[in-house]
């Protein structure tokens, strides 16, 4: 049985110095791309495997990135932690995943957990605001979606993604405007609410806002928009913001319920871009959360030589599917 390839060999095949390829393996940006080209081809043509184990002895790091999530059933949180797997594998690092199911204890929790299996570092996807959070860390750890303590946050621009769809319904001639937020324990949630009821006022218009407190679920919007709905035509709304996908869908399920027509007697829209969105009857006009390049940034910043790390913000980009459409004409079955 031959002898199994050591990083000694792999540098002898690419030409490079042992420290070039243990810095490719350690998953550094500075490394230069030719170099790393040479190194991963090097290591395709041997078949080299690094002993895991006793990296791990050696720096007190294993090539793991932790990640923590709050409902790992929710499908954005499910599509955003497929992104931050493959963003660690470009870095050559396995992904950890740990759902807190909403429960801050249990965030913390996980924390340690990861901490005593020697992580490289840590993403969070808080369950709730903690700004009085403190924990010490012998690993970088970074917010992601939502601000876990005061440890720095990659997110979607809320504020821009959530003004981007009070401006496309009232170009369609809305008037009467439901917004279903989030809740109000969450930076996303008040981000949403404020951009969406900012860029409405700024539009002005003669528009009546209603805006009402929901969660970022199914059955929260399904239940909100059933009362709304449930008024006269001429009282009710003729188009529904939810602050989230889930929120949208569950509104378009009363809807159905309730025989109001989208988007010909109602238009909604929703805020993430989940895979259902694309999929449910009409397909949803929705706000885009760039999940790959969010998850990229966030791994960039855990493998970032720098101590001072601040947050990045990305914009959104609002995706105009059948959910929405012109108001309704005056005598329609919306009653405008």
């Amino acid at each position: 049985m031959s002898r199994m390839p050591t990083v000694k060999d792999v540098a002898e095949h690419a030409g490079v110095s042992v420290g070039t390829v243990s810095r490719v393996l350690a998953g550094e940006a500075a490394v230069k791309p030719s170099l790393r080209e040479k190194v991963n081809a090097a290591i395709a043509a041997l078949g080299y495997r690094p002993n895991v184990t006793a990296r791990a002895l050696r720096t007190s790091r294993t090539d793991v990135v932790g990640l923590i999530v709050p409902d790992i059933t929710n499908p954005f949180f499910a599509q955003l932690a497929a992104s931050v797997e493959l963003a660690a594998r470009n870095h050559r690092h396995s992904l950890m995943l740990a759902s807190s199911h909403d429960d801050r204890d249990a965030e913390q929790d996980h924390v340690l957990a990861f901490l005593d299996r020697a992580v490289r570092g840590i993403i969070a996807v808080a369950s709730s605001d903690n700004p009085d959070l403190r924990l010490k860390s012998p690993v970088p750890i970074v917010s992601l979606d939502r601000r876990f303590g005061n440890f720095p946050l990659v997110s979607t621009n809320h504020e821009q993604g959530a003004a981007l769809v009070a401006e496309h319904l009232v170009g369609l001639g809305h008037r009467r405007i439901a917004y279903i937020a989030g809740p109000s324990d969450t930076e996303a949630g008040r981000a949403r609410r404020e951009g969406f009821v900012r860029r409405i006022r700024q539009l002005d218009g003669g528009v009546t806002l209603e805006v009402v407190p929901g969660r970022f679920d199914y059955e929260s919007g399904e239940k909100i928009a059933r009362e709304l709905l449930s008024r006269p035509p001429q009282e009710r709304p003729t188009a529904i913001a939810g602050a989230s996908d889930q929120l949208a869908i569950g509104t378009l399920r009363a809807a159905r319920d309730l025989n109001v027509n989208v988007p010909r007697d109602l238009s909604v829209t929703g805020f993430d871009d989940i895979s259902l969105a694309n999929l449910v009857v009409p397909r949803l006009t929705t706000i885009r959360q760039p999940t790959d390049l969010l998850a990229s940034r966030a791994v960039e910043m855990l493998f970032s030589q720098s101590s001072e790390m601040s947050d990045d913000m990305i914009d959104g980009a609002l995706v105009k599917r059948g959910s929405s459409g012109p108001v309704p004409p005056a005598g329609s079955g919306s009653g405008t």
